[in-house]
């Protein structure tokens, strides 16, 4: 379970729509993050700037594959791996940039761990921040702490104990990787149905690590493989969309893990409160951005060093 033989193709998924520039850049940078040789799917959910296209016709590894208009991040990624059903394959979006090895690296820590359907890298911000990528499963207390002072107060304790940003990176357990960029195994991936279609965008991730947690599968971080992503397309194109988008996801997850009739006041006051924060999201950039990194990239190569010492067991 999650070994491959060398020179079978690595999928890869990009869920792309108008991708732009960004396209070449994690296209160049992926030749160099793996040996391996590369069957990467463009998973197009309506792309008008022909990035896609280009792409497919300048690498011969590449090709775009139609999801037939703007279905969302989720469907699109199952549509890349729905004739994929097994060994493991890679989701990225197209604006991730990787460092030199990061893939080969992310195999590599995937096969110390046998039960792991997911293995997500260390995600550097742009600006040099390292990006909360691997967190615990959200629950009540640590939501709506890191909702209501995340923007204002970044270090407050709900958002650290979610986030796990006073830990030093190392290789653990996670309750959720971001869906930005991880390996995943196709068959952990497909015995679950994928990614729930119902997610637009946003808590796709945290909703598939949920359901192959109930099923006795582990999420990895690797933190001694690093990307870089640049973030922000969508909401940059749409701020106001993404933001509802956003908080809508949320409330979907959270009233799922209440379903039950006794929870229905609960999950009125969910909606209430979320509701709430959207409408201050349109007007206030900050509580859009919500709560920023608070630990510096520079660890990272620390991070590397350790990981001999400070390996995770399965």
């Amino acid at each position: 379970m999650g070994t491959e033989p060398g020179d079978e193709p690595l999928r890869v998924v990009a869920v792309t729509y108008s991708p732009g520039e960004a396209l070449d850049g994690f296209l160049s940078s992926l030749s160099t993050a793996t040996r391996r040789p590369l069957d990467v799917v463009l998973a197009d959910n309506g792309s008008t700037d022909g990035a896609p296209e280009r792409a497919a016709a300048t690498h011969p590894h590449v090709r775009v594959l139609p999801t037939g208009g703007n279905i969302g991040y989720g469907a699109a990624a199952n549509a890349g791996l729905a004739d994929h059903r097994s060994g493991w394959a890679l989701v990225a979006n197209p604006d991730i940039r990787f460092e030199p090895g990061a893939v080969d690296e992310l195999l590599a820590v995937a096969a110390r761990w046998p039960r792991a359907a997911t293995v997500g890298p260390a995600i550097r911000t742009p600006d040099g921040q390292l990006y909360p990528s691997a967190r615990d499963l959200p629950e009540l207390s640590t939501g709506i702490g890191h909702a209501v002072f995340g923007w204002v107060w970044p270090s407050n304790p709900w958002t650290a104990r979610y986030r796990r940003e006073r830990e030093a990176p190392r290789e653990r357990v996670a309750g959720w990787l971001s869906g930005s960029c991880f390996l995943v195994d196709a068959e952990a991936f497909h015995s679950v149905g994928g990614f729930d279609p119902g997610y637009f965008m946003y808590f796709e991730d945290v909703d598939l690590a949920a359901r192959l947690g109930r099923r006795g599968w582990l999420h990895v971080y690797a933190p001694s493989a690093v990307v870089e992503h640049e973030g922000g397309h969508a909401t940059r194109r749409d701020p106001h969309r993404m933001q509802r988008v956003h908080h809508t996801s949320a409330l979907r997850y959270l009233a799922r893990r209440h379903p039950r009739r006794v929870e229905a006041p609960l999950r009125l006051l969910l909606r209430a409160g979320l509701g709430a924060r959207m409408l201050v999201s349109y007007v206030s950039a900050r509580v859009g951005a919500g709560a920023r990194p608070q630990r510096s990239a520079d660890e990272l190569p620390r991070a590397r060093t350790r990981r001999r010492f400070r390996r995770g067991t399965s």
